[in-house]
């Protein structure tokens, strides 16, 4: 089971638990942080969705200030990617898989202390995609 957030293009957030996303998939389910495993899960559409971020813990840290530069000294797997969704947020970090014709992709965050172990971004909820 994967522990993720979900954000939706609506502002909605879902925290819960995943073992059937695919990104090659319309829809795949999460079953809510704090439900029982017997309680069915959410039916998620990726549509809906703004990103999807596999998280280390659903608290985070609150106080932690996202590093958005890349660390000179450390080696990038992947190429350096800058992404402004439509709300406005931005996000920084690598991906080895963004083509601009698939409805998301896979960016691992520039910031080493993230909550974030990594987030698939839906395409359609960006405003700006770019290579740094």
């Amino acid at each position: 089971m994967n522990k993720v957030v979900a954000r939706f293009v609506d502002g909605q957030i879902l925290k819960g638990f995943t073992n059937d996303f695919n990104p090659g998939k319309d829809q795949f389910h999460v079953r809510p942080e704090g439900t029982s495993l017997d309680t069915a899960p959410l039916r998620i559409r990726r549509e809906d969705l703004k990103a999807l971020f596999f998280v280390k813990d659903f608290a985070g840290n609150p106080q932690h200030e996202e590093k958005k530069d890349f660390d000179p000294a450390q080696k990038a797997t992947g190429r350096k990617i800058r992404v402004v969704f439509k709300d406005g947020e931005v996000l920084i970090g690598t991906t080895v898989g963004y083509q601009r014709d698939r409805p998301g992709f896979f960016l691992e965050s520039v910031d080493d202390e993230s909550n974030i172990a990594r987030c698939f971004v839906v395409t359609g909820a960006t405003r700006e995609i770019a290579f740094v």
